[in-house]
């Protein structure tokens, strides 16, 4: 191929996803003339490549001259979503936040009334214990990200979760009281972060945030964990902006 056609077939490209993106914008079927306005494109040309996007079902035409987005779409969508790891796609997130603190970042999944440590990146000389290991657990209500959980579970939950679980009491600090917890689960819903105040570990504190995936469910949480006298609360808004950027890395729509 010359590098005139390279172009014009690269031009196509870009022409086709203005389409797309122009059908997207739209919950009704949408006519070739406000398609051909809105993508500023000639409409014997929106009508040629929408054509071929008809034929590869990329777009249906629902009557002559009118069009919306096509199943195939939806089919390619599922198969990208059946293939991403959250795991695989948080580690470099990870590590650039990592590189920001200097401290423990840890990845986990919830698994019934606990979370699990799934992946973390960890100072060479880290004295922590707590999620030193991936595959250790810990209860929901003494984890930053085990409150997010169930922050976005809502009150009945958490309060079922509180019966079932009596709150069992690991420091000082630990939340046993389920007024308290659900108060402190409402403030966690509000700022879009938690704090675990030496809730599992004596010395120990630790800032976590939900990844939601492209239905806007909590699939995973990301914290940073580190001695008290070393954490700072305004790193709340780096681990919030992180999780941000892996929950749009594995589908969630970018907030308005």
């Amino acid at each position: 191929m010359n590098p005139r056609e390279a172009k014009s077939s690269i031009q196509v490209i870009e022409r086709m996803m203005s389409l797309v993106e122009a059908l997207a914008r739209h919950d009704a079927p949408v006519n070739l003339k406000r398609l051909a306005t809105e993508t500023k494109l000639h409409p014997s040309t929106a009508h040629r490549i929408l054509a071929v996007m008809v034929e590869n079902r990329i777009a249906d035409r629902i009557e002559p001259g009118t069009y919306r987005l096509g199943v195939r779409l939806l089919e390619l969508g599922n198969v990208v979503k059946s293939r991403i790891n959250v795991r695989q796609e948080a580690l470099p997130y990870m590590k650039t936040l990592h590189e920001q603190l200097g401290e423990t970042i840890n990845l986990c999944v919830r698994h019934q009334d606990e979370v699990v440590y799934v992946e973390r990146t960890t100072p060479a000389q880290s004295p922590l214990r707590v999620a030193h290991v991936i595959g250790a657990r810990a209860p929901l209500h003494i984890t930053a990200v085990g409150k997010v959980f169930l922050a976005h579970e809502g009150n009945a939950s958490c309060a079922e979760y509180a019966k079932r679980t009596g709150l069992p009491r690991f420091t000082d600090n630990t939340l046993c009281d389920s007024d308290t917890l659900a108060r402190e689960v409402e403030r966690v819903k509000n700022l879009g972060y938690a704090f675990d105040n030496e809730e599992a570990e004596k010395g120990v504190s630790c800032i976590g945030a939900g990844i939601f995936d492209d239905e806007g469910r909590v699939v995973a949480g990301l914290s940073v964990s580190a001695p008290s006298d070393r954490i700072r609360k305004e790193w709340a808004e780096s681990v919030r902006k992180t999780a941000e950027d892996i929950s749009r890395a594995i589908g969630c729509p970018p907030k308005a």
